[in-house]
């Protein structure tokens, strides 16, 4: 399994543009195939930073997951928010996998 972090610089007059493109991709990034974790916007701190987090299985899987995605209708219409609102002025993904696991139990005295 690997996750998908991609690091959005926003505009900050545009938080609710943003908001509404992640509840989008919150419908269309399960059906087309990957387990999203979830967006995060601005709440307190850098008012530009957002995150978006899914994982896939593997990076053959993604490659099938973006062609669903990008033939996805909702997923079209995101797109075309996005570039019409312009409130996204930057984007990078990172792929990682999970190095922590199997996590120890709290323990508490």
């Amino acid at each position: 399994m690997i996750t998908c972090f991609i690091r959005y610089e926003i505009d900050p007059f545009k938080t609710s543009a943003f908001e509404e493109y992640a509840r989008n991709w919150g419908q269309a990034i399960p059906r087309c195939g990957a387990d999203l974790i979830g967006y995060f916007a601005p709440h307190e701190g850098s008012s530009t930073l957002a995150y978006g987090v899914y994982s896939i299985e593997n990076l053959a899987a993604y490659e099938t997951y973006r062609a669903r995605l990008k033939d996805d209708p909702l997923g079209q219409e995101n797109y075309a928010f996005a570039q019409k609102e312009q409130f996204i002025r930057r984007e990078e993904r990172t792929f990682l996998q999970l190095a922590s696991a199997p996590h120890a139990p709290l323990v508490r005295p």
